[in-house]
């Protein structure tokens, strides 16, 4: 082997963006997952969970939710109080559709995909109608006071619950009337601190599963409007839950960072009588965890960390291979950094500018292994900040490093570079 020198490249200073919600496709092929800046991304789980599509983000375009719908059809709403579908031939965000009731928190299709139910900002849920093109606002359900925060359906479709500040309530989709309201903390003692209701979901069997800022993970009867158990699975907020496709297991997810796995099992061996119990902690984030998903196969977890991790569930699993391994995606797929190997320049891309480097270089040699001082410190050459709302995309640097190009989900940029005595001065073309 040759003898070559290795840079050590510490001044990239990337922030990855963190996940907000994940969104598994109702046959399970694919997983879509949006970041905090923007950013949708597609994964394909027949290929071994690889990235098969990004859409950048946008500074006017924040997701707070995600769903499938008819079909492969892929819809987001956010805080900007739009629905808006992506185009995931040409990786771009369509247009987008008022929600009419302020910003949405949440979004959740029917068993069909032919509906989406928002839940805004002004207490309000609605119902939207996917057609061809697009989607067409159908109908208000009953208004009540305060933001809803999450919805699920029914798997019948017959009704909706949408949980809020201190309680959730349940909503006939055919009258649109509120048939049940229940408090989530009826039954404690009284309390000065309000209890968000982060997720829920209503089971086929009639069961509201519900997620609070307590921590709790609760079941409760909708129709007689009691509480059937009840689970602490952290000291402080449990923020995110998933059912699986057969609701005999659910992922929960907490801002300490830890997942949890409930299942519902026998009470006795060979019983008849089945109690949900919690089974399996796990501990793969620092942060956050504000999405989880529940694959055939796998528990998905999403945190403000911006790791995406799969954890494949064994007994799901017939032979152990690459399917059985746990998978931490914690670095971006997409090329970030470019090399001009003549000009020794490095090219960093973040989401609205671009850094250009010069790399250091050393007179001293040395044994394999061995550090060598610098003699010429890495020099920041220029910071170029790309202009309207749109992410950069991809970004190169020539070879030789006199030229700079990024491009958006709508536009190409090139620059000229030119290094002289006097500093660097970069030109459009």
């Amino acid at each position: 082997m040759g003898e070559f020198e290795v840079h050590r490249v510490r001044f990239f200073g990337l922030v990855p963006a963190g996940v907000r919600c994940l969104a598994c496709h109702p046959r399970g092929t694919r997983l879509a997952l949006a970041r905090t800046d923007g950013a949708v991304e597609v994964y394909n789980f027949a290929a071994n969970y690889f990235q098969e599509k990004v859409i950048p983000g946008h500074e006017a375009r924040s997701v707070e939710s995600l769903c499938w719908a008819a079909g492969d059809r892929l819809f987001g709403a956010g805080l900007g109080g739009d629905i808006t579908e992506y185009d995931l031939s040409r990786l771009s965000a369509t247009r987008g559709v008022d929600g009419g009731g302020g910003p949405v928190w949440s979004m959740a299709a029917n068993s069909t995909g032919t509906q989406l139910a928002i839940g805004c900002e002004d207490g309000s849920v609605k119902i939207f109608q996917v057609v061809p093109g697009g989607i067409q606002f159908e109908r208000n359900l009953d208004r009540r006071k305060g933001r809803v925060l999450c919805l699920s359906w029914h798997p019948s479709d017959t009704h909706i619950v949408a949980g809020s500040l201190d309680f959730f309530r349940v909503i006939d989709v055919t009258s649109g009337q509120t048939v049940q309201r229940i408090m989530v903390n009826y039954h404690m003692e009284k309390t000065k601190r309000e209890c968000v209701v982060w997720a829920i979901a209503l089971l086929s069997r009639g069961t509201v599963v519900s997620a609070d800022s307590f921590g709790r993970v609760q079941f409760w009867d909708w129709e007689q409007g009691t509480l059937a158990e009840s689970h602490t699975v952290s000291t402080s907020a449990a923020l995110s839950l998933a059912v699986s496709e057969k609701e005999d297991s659910i992922v929960v997810g907490t801002s300490t960072g830890a997942t949890y796995q409930l299942q519902l099992l026998p009470v006795k061996l060979g019983g008849l009588e089945k109690r949900w119990v919690r089974t399996k902690p796990f501990q793969y984030h620092s942060h956050d965890v504000r999405a989880v998903a529940h694959s055939p196969t796998a528990l998905i977890s999403g945190g403000l960390d911006a790791q995406l991790v799969i954890r494949p569930l064994m007994e799901k699993i017939q032979k152990k291979g690459y399917d059985a391994a746990l998978r931490k995606f914690t670095f971006p797929h997409r090329r970030l950094v470019s090399c001009a190997r003549k000009a020794r320049l490095l090219l960093f891309q973040f989401s609205q500018h671009l850094e250009l480097w010069r790399l250091g270089s050393t007179e001293e040699t040395g044994k394999d292994g061995e550090v060598l001082p610098l003699c010429r410190m890495p020099e920041h050459l220029v910071q170029l900040k790309s202009k309207g709302p749109e992410h950069i995309y991809c970004s190169c640097v020539s070879p030789c490093g006199t030229w700079v190009g990024y491009s958006t989900a709508s536009r190409f940029q090139l620059y000229r570079v030119r290094c002289d005595g006097d500093g660097v001065s970069l030109r459009k073309v």
